[in-house]
């Protein structure tokens, strides 16, 4: 008499272990065509970002240059999970594989973190040579410090997360593209990532107090600087808070949609 073993319990450390490196397999043979163009991409952009407001703002301030140079690689990193993230998910709704995501069998978040991980690796050379090539450009003095290992996962996760919730609250995927088009360019015309706060009109200041891009450049302006953001903890429970709202509204959409 054969006797069958019993079917492997889907639960426990292993089980989300297995699931997460299968997902993060599963992604990257996925962005195997675009891959290395990206990086490169994200390279010459944080380059160039970090080098063209030299260029508008001309001989700067040592003061107005850091505000730049710290900024550069914030800017770096917003559009890439805030604008790849849905891209990718409006993308599987078109193809028909959206559904498919949600069959496999693994645990639904670690499709997300599989995600997240991809996302913060591809923006690590855009934030190095945004930071490398400012700090150079505006012979600067900068404090790199341990900190800015979290202050960049916690930016990308922010970036992410509310990447995420537009791409699947956002039921039409043609939709999908004009909504972060139009995040997108809120961030890198009306945010005060490269420049001071206080030289906002007092309603739009007030405003990016509680958006999270401003918040998201203080996290990682004080992991790089000394004395020049006060009570970072303040912009580190915003961009939980943001974080949070965003993960709730993605698996508000999702379980609508099933």
């Amino acid at each position: 008499m054969t006797t069958l073993s019993p079917p492997a319990l889907r639960h426990g450390a292993a089980y989300w272990l297995a699931g997460y490196r299968g997902m993060l397999r599963f992604d990257l043979a996925s962005a195997r065509e675009w891959l290395i163009p990206f990086v490169l991409v994200q390279i010459l952009m944080g380059a160039g970002m970090a080098i063209i407001y030299g260029f508008y703002l001309g001989d700067m301030p040592t003061a107005a240059a850091t505000f730049v140079a710290t900024g550069a690689p914030t800017l770096a990193v917003i559009p890439l999970g805030m604008a790849l993230a849905p891209s990718l998910i409006a993308g599987r709704k078109v193809e028909g594989t959206y559904d498919f995501m949600w069959s496999l069998p693994v645990p639904r978040l670690t499709a997300a973190l599989s995600s997240y991980t991809l996302f913060t690796v591809l923006a690590a050379p855009g934030f190095a040579a945004a930071l490398a090539i400012a700090d150079w450009r505006y012979d600067l003095d900068l404090h790199l410090t341990a900190w800015v290992v979290p202050a960049v996962l916690l930016s990308s996760l922010l970036a992410a997360s509310v990447g995420f919730a537009i791409g699947h609250a956002v039921s039409n995927p043609s939709l999908v593209n004009v909504v972060t088009n139009l995040v997108i360019f809120v961030v890198l015309m009306f945010s005060p990532i490269a420049f001071p706060i206080e030289n906002f009109p007092g309603w739009l200041a007030a405003a990016h107090r509680v958006l999270p891009f401003w918040h998201m450049a203080n996290v990682v302006r004080a992991s790089l600087t000394t004395g020049l953001v006060e009570a970072v903890w303040q912009s580190c429970l915003v961009l939980g808070a943001w974080t949070i709202g965003a993960w709730l509204l993605a698996a508000w959409a999702v379980g609508r949609r099933r």
